[in-house]
């Protein structure tokens, strides 16, 4: 299905509407065209909902959103970490973005409930596919989860494949919440209520004092494999009894 740059529309919304039109035909043959119309209305609804359009991907040190919608939430997850929660209704974009460029390095589905993807509950108890993407010298978690009526979340990487910062890695359909994790060494970008394009509109940033501290510490590093070991003791040496 990705990379879809040929097409503003996934394959799935596709079949949905080549389904619900051939339906509607056969509804409106069968009984009358009055009938067959709802269908219609469904078919150009399933092409409007699973639109993929290109996003301008920004550069430099950033994290982007993983998807179209709503900031409801930006949390403290402990000392260590805060979440940003971002809710997507049945009109936004569900395509969904890496929000860094990186590694996958674990992939996680988790069955839960299916409660309004709204609530602060569904962080925890809702379905959904948790991803741990490892960048340079960071570390960020995004999950798809599933709302009340989204019930299939579509996630197309596997551990070991590499991802640029906004690519494209899967869907959640019909209304659903995307979460991501970040460390202390991340600046957030956005307050709840704010509106964001998936892979377009930046979440977060890289605080510069971290990478200084985290290029002192591979320098030191560096140096200190360089050093030589001591020679050992000559006979005589005082220093050496």
């Amino acid at each position: 299905m990705w990379e879809n740059s040929s097409s503003v529309i996934v394959i799935d919304g596709i079949y949905y509407a080549l389904a619900l039109t051939g339906a509607g035909a056969l509804v409106a043959w069968i009984v009358s065209p009055w009938f067959g119309a709802p269908l219609w209305l469904l078919a150009a609804f399933c092409l409007y909902f699973f639109r993929d359009p290109d996003r301008n991907i920004p550069a430099g040190p950033v994290a982007v959103s993983p998807a179209d919608g709503k900031v409801v939430a930006v949390k403290s997850e402990g000392p260590a970490l805060t979440r940003v929660s971002i809710f997507l209704n049945v009109f936004n974009v569900h395509v969904n973005r890496t929000p860094i460029a990186g590694t996958i390095a674990k992939v996680q589905y988790r069955e839960g409930k299916f409660h309004v993807a709204s609530r602060e509950v569904c962080s925890d108890r809702n379905e959904q596919n948790v991803v741990t993407v490892q960048g340079e010298g960071t570390t960020v978690v995004f999950k798809q989860i599933a709302g009340l009526i989204a019930r299939r979340i579509v996630f197309d990487k596997k551990p070991g494949d590499h991802v640029d910062t906004g690519e494209r890695v899967g869907l959640i359909k019909f209304g659903s919440r995307v979460d991501v994790l970040f460390g202390p060494e991340w600046e957030i970008a956005v307050h709840p209520g704010m509106h964001v394009s998936g892979g377009s509109t930046i979440i977060a940033r890289r605080q510069a004092v971290h990478a200084e501290v985290g290029h002192a510490l591979a320098c030191q590093s560096e140096t200190a494999t360089a050093v030589p070991p001591k020679e050992a003791p000559r006979a005589g040496d005082p220093h050496g009894a």
